[in-house]
């Protein structure tokens, strides 16, 4: 059996001037070698060789597809514009890896990279045809095939494919993560919409519209009392119309007259200005 040596450490007394204390020692052991994982192996070489087919694909149309659009604009576009279509199937070939368990969205990507590899091949035919090479087009546009087909198998290696079951249950839960994941640039959106709001709604009130700037201006609300005992409003009134209202309904308590005149004319009327209120329609009558 083979076997590897792998390094470990303990803790060991050292004594130096008859004083202990406990180091670090680095020792080896031999442990048994793992066999090895062909599978894995042959996976990762399937990889490697379909990533080389799609940078062969991707070298051999940019440079066929690019010499075709230089016939009429400058060599820069024209190479710059050729990368293009062979990075759009393989842009659909990842978002169909990164889809493989949402089977609807994976069938787009897979469709959408067809289109694209179709107009890569005849892209690159074009090339040959009017370079009065037409095999060599034919030819040519086949690596780009190759490669698609070479990494669809990679795909299928890695892939894990779900039963029928399983499969509802990943995609009702990932619509309801995603349902709570799209729910946090709604709620910071409405946020700020109400942050908006409320600025400008200060910025039009002004400087003078807070309640306690005179007793005689205080915010005015439409609100009806709901105990059967108080007053009903006529309409928006004042701190100073509530109180008088209150008085003359036989309401005498300074409590209660406050809470009336929160409830009809300003929920954040003070009790000093009430209570002034008060003293005054009481020395006037």
């Amino acid at each position: 059996m083979k076997t590897r040596t792998v390094t470990r450490h303990r803790w060991e007394p050292h004594t130096v001037d008859g004083e202990t204390e406990l180091v670090r020692v680095a020792y080896d052991v031999e442990v048994p070698l793992p066999p090895r994982d062909w599978d894995q192996l042959v996976r990762t070489a399937v990889t490697a060789g379909a990533c080389l087919l799609v940078t062969v694909s991707v070298i051999w149309s940019t440079a066929s597809i690019g010499d075709l659009l230089a016939i009429v604009v400058v060599s820069a576009a024209a190479y710059g514009a050729a990368v293009a279509f062979d990075t759009a199937w393989i842009m659909c070939m990842a978002v169909e890896w990164l889809c493989r368990y949402d089977p609807p969205r994976a069938r787009t990507a897979r469709r959408a990279g067809h289109v694209a590899l179709l107009l890569a091949m005849g892209a690159v035919f074009a090339h040959g045809y009017i370079a009065d090479q037409m095999v060599i087009g034919a030819v040519g546009a086949l690596v780009s095939a190759l490669a698609k087909g070479a990494w669809t198998i990679a795909t299928s290696v890695h892939a894990r494919p779900l039963d029928e079951r399983t499969q509802q249950w990943v995609a009702k839960r990932r619509a309801k993560i995603d349902g709570q994941r799209a729910m946090i640039p709604v709620r910071r959106d409405l946020l700020r919409s109400q942050a908006l709001i409320a600025a400008e709604r200060a910025a039009l009130a002004g400087p003078d519209s807070s309640p306690d700037a005179d007793p005689d201006e205080s915010g005015q609300s439409a609100a009806r009392p709901d105990e059967d005992d108080q007053p009903v409003p006529s309409g928006p009134m004042t701190v100073k119309d509530a109180v008088r209202t209150a008085l003359d309904s036989g309401i005498s308590d300074p409590d209660r007259v406050l809470a009336y005149v929160r409830k009809v004319a300003d929920a954040n009327a003070k009790a000093e200005t009430v209570a002034t209120y008060i003293r005054r329609a009481k020395l006037a009558g």
